[in-house]
């Protein structure tokens, strides 16, 4: 349902947006388009919004969609209590946050048995007015509460009476808005997170740092915050948020008591304190350490959706016949050849590490697989028994070397996370059924060196290990965030509709699971798919997800070169006539794709568009798509590092410049792959010589290659510290 112009108008302000691209926006989704969808083939609809921008819009709609119900159900609540005023209405309807709209409700929600209600059921109602609106100026607290003596009620005394009516009164000061919102500034700008050691031991020292920590809630890093929250649960910290009480009390009494010259004052004064303590400040402690948990949960998921996001967009060495190797101690290396197709061709297992140490075995039985193969990397998995492995795979190639001097052999160490996951799910069983799992989660590793995209998406993305504290945050807006990271991903490089695996099939733009499959099947049955249109004949593809899905798919051999292009089917009239009024004959774009940049040079973009019917920006795409035809956009980045010896941790020294590769990048920094067992850090501080970094992503990708020098090496503590060569 499309949202009120209201709405769209506050989320076109909220983003600095044109009232019309939210409208457009809002109406694609409603249509149940896709954002990747909308991104590349709806650009004249919607202004030329990115991914980025169509998800912060789809992700406020959903909120503003959470709200109203939220609000309807409050004022149902309020309506029902005969306490719904016009003016209370107005201001449930005009709240833009949960906070603020709970806090508007908190006086009307149903309460549990409190001491309030206690007091109320007592009678004292009355007389907590009277201390409320302090207006009594004449005569004694005490003799006033003594008409409210009832030994049946269990009010022996004044003093009794006096203390319910305060319960009552630091109830009502807890509901207060503006109180809370004070107090809230406070703790935002003053608060103070102490953490102390808690009852549990940490036998790893993993929280050391936090065993006598403090630090201004406005100041804490979210790391640190995770962290503490982690240590909390697990008994090994103690943790609270403190402010200063003296302080928050006058700050409450400026707004509650108005009247120094009433009898009451001192009671009421008395009830500030008690609502201080017993009510206020907890409940506004949970929410502040919530808001903490919140940014930093949310921060942590931007961190590993853009580390993810580098690592799928990883180059593929699709040309490569790779072997794959999982290191392993008492059980051996598994060892796997796949073909530069992804084919598995052979596999073994082989112990060169402890306890067996058989390395000249080894050795010979890898040599032969190399040369019956033809091998040409070598992809080692990072986990137990890593660095064995490499010294092993390093002395081979030198060996290799010097009988084959021409012969191109690298390896690299790959990281290996997930693969086990794979190795034992459904999919792993059904594309090798005869293979061990240990050998399935082998060919893996060989896989993702080849394609990273093609075969990491087979695994859970938050398995992939290229977060921080990914199992701590939210779970389910973590896969939500993931999710759309490969989709992103999977949708900007285009699939093979012919050879795409069910789980790359999935994350296609408008296909779900269910129809993957049944496009996998098809597939089986039938064929290759010869041309785009074809994907119509699978049963569960109408015209809607056609439309969807058509442009992200590829076809190679199809005798409609544009169905290897990002043009989709809806512009093919277009893009014929572009090429017809150039000169080029449609049929043959990718062996004359030399001459469109000529062709281009002097075309006026606006009159060519008007011409062949189509708005500017599917122009622009069409032309870029018929100038390189079929082109992978991973093709222009950096390929990995591919190395050929082996150092250790004694090879390095303070000063010494080396090539590395961004493994992870976290707040404080980044960890690089060196080529020795354990990866450098790359701390934030020393990511520039000549300004201050303020985010490490500002300045490194994952998977990138970057030239380091040596800062520190602590051989003891398996550390290295790392600058970044300007």
């Amino acid at each position: 349902m499309m949202p009120s112009a209201g709405i769209i108008s506050d989320i076109a302000k909220k983003f600095q947006l044109a009232f019309k691209q939210v409208t457009a926006v809002s109406a694609l989704l409603d249509e149940g388009a896709t954002i990747p969808f909308i991104s590349r083939y709806r650009r004249e609809r919607t202004g030329g919004l990115d991914e980025e921008q169509l998800r912060l819009i789809r992700d406020e709609l959903e909120h503003v969609t959470l709200l109203n119900d939220r609000k309807s159900t409050i004022l149902a609540s309020i309506l029902e209590q005969d306490k719904l005023t016009d003016e209370l209405k107005e201001e449930i309807n005009a709240c833009t946050s949960l906070k603020e709209l709970e806090d508007l409700y908190l006086p009307y929600k149903p309460k549990r048995k409190t001491r309030a209600s206690v007091a109320r059921d007592k009678g004292l109602e009355p007389l907590a007015v009277l201390i409320w609106e302090e207006g009594t100026e004449l005569g004694e607290p005490e003799k006033i509460a003594s008409d409210f003596v009832d030994a049946e009620k269990g009010l022996e005394t004044a003093d009794d009476a006096l203390q319910g009516a305060r319960d009552i009164c630091a109830e009502w000061i807890n509901e207060e808005v503006d109180v809370r919102n004070s107090l809230r500034k406070q703790i935002e700008h003053h608060g103070v997170l102490n953490v102390t050691r808690g009852s549990e031991p940490d036998e790893m020292e993993v929280f050391r740092e936090y065993y006598d920590f403090s630090n201004k809630r406005k100041y804490l890093k979210p790391h640190q915050i995770l962290a503490v929250n982690r240590g909390e649960r697990e008994g090994i910290l103690s943790v609270k948020l403190e402010i200063m009480e003296e302080k928050a009390l006058e700050r409450i009494s400026s707004f509650i008591i108005t009247n120094r010259r009433s009898i009451f004052t001192d009671e009421l004064e008395l009830a500030i304190r008690d609502c201080f303590r017993r009510l206020l400040f907890p409940a506004l402690e949970r929410e502040a350490r919530k808001d903490l948990t919140e940014k930093a949960e949310e921060h942590a998921i931007e961190t590993f959706a853009e580390n993810l996001k580098n690592l799928l967009l990883q180059p593929p060495l699709s040309s490569q016949t790779v072997m794959g190797i999982d290191p392993a101690y008492r059980t051996g290396c598994k060892v796997a050849v796949v073909d530069g197709t992804g084919k598995y061709l052979d596999g073994t297992t082989v112990y060169p590490t402890p306890p067996q140490k058989k390395v000249r075995e080894a050795m010979d039985t890898l040599s032969g697989m190399i040369d019956r193969h033809r091998v040409t990397l070598i992809a080692i998995g990072n986990g137990t028994g890593s660095r064995e492995t490499e010294l092993v795979i390093a002395e081979l190639i030198g060996e290799r070397k010097k009988k084959h001097p021409d012969e191109i052999l690298h390896y690299l160490i790959v990281n290996e996370a997930g693969a086990s996951v794979y190795s034992a799910s459904p999919l792993a069983k059904q594309e090798f059924p005869d293979l061990d799992a240990a050998m399935r989660g082998n060919i893996s590793i060989a896989r993702r060196v080849q394609d990273p995209l093609a075969e990491l998406v087979k695994i859970d993305p938050k398995s992939i290990g290229v977060g921080l504290y990914q199992h701590d945050v939210n779970q389910a807006k973590l896969t939500r965030k993931l999710d759309d990271v490969v989709e992103s991903c999977v949708n900007r490089v285009g699939v093979n509709l012919n050879t795409a695996s069910l789980s790359l099939l999935t994350y296609v733009s408008g296909l779900s699971r269910t129809i993957a499959e049944k496009i996998v099947t098809y597939r089986d049955e039938n064929g290759p798919f010869r041309n785009r249109y074809d994907l119509q004949k699978v049963a569960g593809v109408g015209e809607f997800r056609f439309q969807q899905a058509a442009g992200f798919l590829r076809i190679p051999d199809s005798p409609q070169p544009l169905d290897n292009t990002a043009i989709h089917p809806e512009s093919y009239n277009a893009a014929i006539k572009l090429c017809e009024s150039v000169g080029v004959t449609p049929d043959k774009i990718t062996a004359t794709a030399h001459l469109f940049p000529f062709k281009f040079h002097e075309l006026d973009k606006n009159k060519t568009a008007e011409s062949v019917g189509i708005g500017l920006p599917t122009l622009e795409l069409i032309m870029e798509n018929l100038l390189k035809p079929g082109r992978d956009p991973r093709e222009a980045l950096t390929k990995p590092l591919l190395r050929q010896e082996v150092l250790s941790m004694s090879d390095l020294k303070e000063g010494q410049e080396l090539e590395g590769t961004i493994r992870n990048v976290v707040d404080f920094g980044a960890f690089v792959d060196i080529g020795v067992k354990q990866d450098g850090l790359l701390h934030i501080s020393k990511m520039s010589s000549h300004k201050r970094v303020q985010n490490p992503h500002e300045v490194v990708s994952v998977g990138d290659i970057i030239k380091v020098r040596i800062g520190s090496i602590d051989e003891k503590r398996g550390r290295i510290g790392l600058e970044l060569v300007d």
